[in-house]
């Protein structure tokens, strides 16, 4: 009981929309999926009831959007905020307080055994349709900017954007010039038009001077 008291907290904390217990326990598909977890959780742990536990697992997922796989390792103070097309996979680790947001992928890439899915240290967000992929870690109190891809690991208290997701932000000072509103392979698009526009200036220029 003392996590589900931490997930609906959470939820209170975290949403300025939310305005009491009762309308979270009572309309968010977030707690619901989180709760659902929680019960799905204890009969694939403890009753090892696997069947049974990926059969509620699904119901979840019916009626909310999200999946969480039962067999993941989720602290206490989770909070999905709307949640829709939120995946979390089998091998998962999320550690205390984290945030997720709509369209959230913490999955695997295919290539691993074992432990294939990423782990959360305490206080992380993950924004609306980023990607957290393979069995990396992301760092306490990091963030993930929406619709980032996450293939690395990143050490806490950072800012991560871009595809692929890297560090433009740690312990709130830039590490990265580039302006981040543009995807990556786009700004490298921009880079390398802005090289062939110099080299054509400076042939104009030779040009000229020839004259």
């Amino acid at each position: 009981m003392g996590k589900i008291k931490m997930d609906l907290n959470a939820a209170l904390r975290n949403d300025p929309a939310a305005k009491s217990k009762l309308e979270v326990i009572l309309t968010y598909s977030g707690f619901h999926a989180v709760l659902g977890y929680r019960l799905a959780h204890f009969v694939y742990k403890k009753l090892k009831l696997k069947l049974l536990a990926r059969i509620i697992s699904q119901i979840v997922r019916f009626f909310t959007g999200i999946e969480i796989h039962p067999a993941a390792e989720i602290d206490g103070g989770l909070f999905i905020d709307h949640g829709a097309g939120v995946v979390i996979g089998e091998t998962t680790i999320i550690g205390k307080n984290c945030t997720l947001y709509q369209g959230v992928t913490l999955g695997g890439t295919g290539k691993d055994t074992g432990k294939r899915h990423p782990t959360l240290e305490d206080n992380v967000m993950v924004s609306a349709g980023a990607k957290v992929l393979g069995p990396i870690t992301i760092g306490t109190r990091s963030k993930i900017g929406s619709g980032s891809v996450v293939l690395k690991d990143v050490p806490s208290d950072s800012t991560v954007v871009g595809i692929p997701g890297r560090v433009v932000r740690r312990y709130g000072k830039r590490t990265d010039d580039l302006d981040q509103t543009f995807p990556d392979p786009l700004m490298k698009e921009f880079a390398r038009l802005n090289s062939e526009i110099e080299k054509l200036n400076n042939r104009i220029e030779m040009l000229e001077k020839g004259k």
